[in-house]
């Protein structure tokens, strides 16, 4: 029997080995780049916006079949609007351009994008089209990016495996072996394989950080609020509204300032939407950050690799003059409590109800259809509607962990205040093997908890693990913060490296 030690190297050469296989991208300097640095290459004529989309598209057609990240391309529609930009360029200059003027990026499919499928991975939905485009969609369009497709999702984006019945299932950019995490999971694949620069996520419960994690790159969970959701499903109500956030996926630190400034602010449909959102561009001395660390929630405890990555962050900011300091906060280890209370006593629709469109569907018989291989809906989507059933009759235990969530809130808020951020761990591991999710269903609770206290987290990559699997660390920030956990990264970054091209780490 091979010790763990020979286990481990025979892992990483065999994953190596399948990251030398796979195809890399004709001129893979360009994917390495960030849409920032894009966009200036377009304005500066070094490369035209048709010539930009065309190699992402190809790349992406020899990359997806490996994936399935891209359910849905738009790649006509993407090298006409393409030409259009190169027009404007030629026409007007570059100084009147916006942003991201002709660069490609990728939208997650639970988005509107005009004229693409709007499913969100429920087979009743499988002929819906998007009529208009999402206000987040909408935002970004203006600021010139071109949306090459629409990304995968799990069922009704409420599991941390991307899969449904629709479109099928999603590998991780490093191993198909690996979940590519939920339920922004098709973003997070093809940015992490390099094919896309940035996409759009939503995150209810770590949607957005997960996959970034996985899949080795940055996302950002803005404040509660300060970007709308409108033009998506399924769409929280009420109270939850401020739990559900939109933000971006990108393979480089720099682009999430900007696309979070552009998405946000009221769009006068969204009544969630708050209006603090002056501090995004504002400049920050990190040396100047308190920064606290905690590498455990004390119920799930993180793998030894997982831990050593919150503390190898926390030591490069102490060497960067931050006030380092290592904490406990004893509540955090009812996170999966906390989370599942707060967001199931909002308003709006059960899931039983999304899922049956309107009405709710009957579980145990299709618990039972689906053991038959009948049911349309995944294990996963039935399990958290049979849950949300019988959390009804803890009516007691429900109030007590609310009153314990608003009162983590108010600590957090206190500890954090305008000048610091916390190092959390994302997930209690690397990315795992397919299906192993539904073993470990409360994982998630690392990323979820921020979303029911409303707080601001960005995810940051720190390299690869033994088995060649990207590890990385979660900063989170006081409300209305969002541009110190987004500084904080940028300096992480520039310490780490960042994202890690999957064809260079096949190399290592």
């Amino acid at each position: 029997m091979p010790s763990p030690l020979e286990s481990s190297a025979r892992a990483k050469a065999t994953r190596a080995n399948d990251l030398a296989a796979r195809p890399v991208p004709t001129n893979a300097d360009l994917f390495e780049r960030s849409a920032t640095e894009l966009a200036r290459m377009i304005r500066d004529g070094e490369l035209s916006s048709r010539e930009m989309v065309e190699a992402h598209i190809s790349y992406i057609q020899r990359i997806n079949p490996l994936l399935n990240a891209v359910v849905r391309d738009r790649f006509a529609l993407a090298r006409d609007e393409a030409d259009r930009a190169d027009e404007e360029l030629e026409r007007e200059g570059p100084e009147e351009l916006p942003p991201f003027h002709g660069v490609p990026c990728t939208i997650k499919e639970s988005f509107g994008l005009k004229g693409m499928p709007n499913t969100a991975g429920l087979v009743a939905r499988r002929h819906v089209r998007a009529h208009e485009d999402a206000t987040a969609v909408a935002r970004v369009r203006r600021a010139g990016a071109i949306p090459l497709g629409v990304t995968n999702i799990p069922e009704l984006c409420m599991w941390y495996e991307t899969h449904n019945y629709i479109y099928g299932r999603t590998n991780n950019a490093y191993s198909e072996e690996h979940i590519c995490g939920g339920s922004s999971g098709g973003e997070g694949s093809i940015i992490g394989a390099g094919a896309s620069p940035f996409g759009l996520g939503s995150d209810i419960g770590g949607s957005i950080r997960m996959p970034a994690f996985f899949n080795g790159v940055f996302g950002h969970k803005p404040t509660g609020g300060l970007i709308p959701s409108t033009g998506q499903f399924p769409r929280s109500e009420g109270a939850a509204l401020r739990y559900y956030a939109t933000g971006p996926l990108c393979r480089r630190a720099e682009d999430l300032a900007p696309l979070t400034q552009i998405m946000a602010g009221p769009d006068g449909r969204d009544e969630s939407c708050r209006e603090d959102i002056a501090l995004l561009d504002t400049p920050v001395d990190v040396s100047k950050l308190r920064v606290y660390v905690i590498d455990t929630n004390n119920f799930i405890d993180p793998t030894p690799e997982i831990r050593d990555g919150v503390r190898r962050a926390a030591h490069a900011l102490s060497q960067r003059g931050c006030q380092v300091e290592r904490i406990h906060i004893e509540d955090l280890k009812h996170s999966f409590e906390i989370w599942s209370s707060m967001l199931g006593s909002s308003d709006g629709p059960t899931f039983s109800e999304l899922l049956g469109e309107g009405t709710p569907i009957p579980v145990m018989r299709e618990l039972r259809r689906w053991f038959g291989r009948q049911s349309p809906h995944t294990l996963p989507a039935l399990a958290l509607a049979l849950s949300e059933k019988i959390t009804k009759y803890a009516t007691g235990r429900v109030e007590q962990m609310i009153e314990k969530g608003n009162k983590l809130r108010e600590e957090l808020v206190d500890l954090l205040g305008d000048d610091a951020v916390l190092l959390y761990p994302p997930f209690p591991e690397v990315a795992p093997r397919h299906l192993h999710p539904l073993y470990k269903p409360a994982h998630f609770v690392y990323t979820g908890i921020f979303n029911v206290m409303e707080l601001p987290s960005t995810q940051v990559p720190l390299g690869l693990s033994d088995e060649l699997l990207p590890l990385g660390v979660q900063v989170v920030a006081r409300h209305g913060q969002d541009h110190l956990s987004l500084a904080v990264a940028k300096e992480l970054e520039d310490i780490f490296g960042g994202w890690i091209a999957p064809w260079n780490a096949g190399r290592r």
